[in-house]
């Protein structure tokens, strides 16, 4: 069985000084990993009916347009401010390096609509318990978040104890 670790990147001092980046790149510049990896998110949401697949900028776009066309739903995504053309309701959130605002299409999620958050990696949870507020705000449900690898000594899963997380990957 194919190993996704293999394919994941470890860049030193990425952001910023002391920082240990986790790139998935070269897992997204193999098709065969790719493909195991969009295999491997599918079966973390299987036997739940899915609306809409919320991907969060940038690199939650990757696998979360893949994942709505597999779970036949629509794909929406949530965005750093002012890179959405349309009317947008806004969260602010902090991160492992400063705060930031993310941002959402007011009519992007119907009430009621069953929503999978997807992104890379779970670090810190601030960015994605920001988008699952920005989901509720909607009167959507949040189903589940997955990510690609989660980093567990970050603990940003203690902010997102409301919801059913499930990484691929974590260290």
């Amino acid at each position: 069985m194919l190993n996704l670790q293999d394919y994941i990147r470890n860049v030193n001092d990425f952001p910023k000084p002391g920082v240990l980046f986790k790139d998935i790149t070269p897992l997204l510049a193999n098709n065969i990993a790719s493909e195991a990896c969009l295999d491997g998110l599918l079966e973390l949401v299987q036997n739940e009916k899915i609306d809409k697949v919320v991907g969060i900028e940038s690199r939650g776009f990757f696998f979360g347009t893949l994942l709505a066309q597999r779970l036949n739903a629509g794909f929406v995504p949530i965005r750093k401010s002012g890179k959405l053309p349309f009317n947008t309701i806004k969260e602010p959130y902090s991160l492992e390096y400063g705060m930031d605002v993310l941002e959402m299409h007011e009519d992007a999620i119907l009430p009621g609509e069953k929503v999978l958050l997807h992104d890379d990696v779970l670090a810190t949870g601030g960015t994605a318990k920001a988008a699952c507020k920005l989901i509720e705000k909607l009167g959507g449900e949040v189903v589940q978040c997955n990510f690609i690898l989660e980093l567990g000594f970050l603990r940003g899963s203690e902010k997102l104890t409301r919801y059913e997380l499930r990484p691929l990957i974590s260290y």
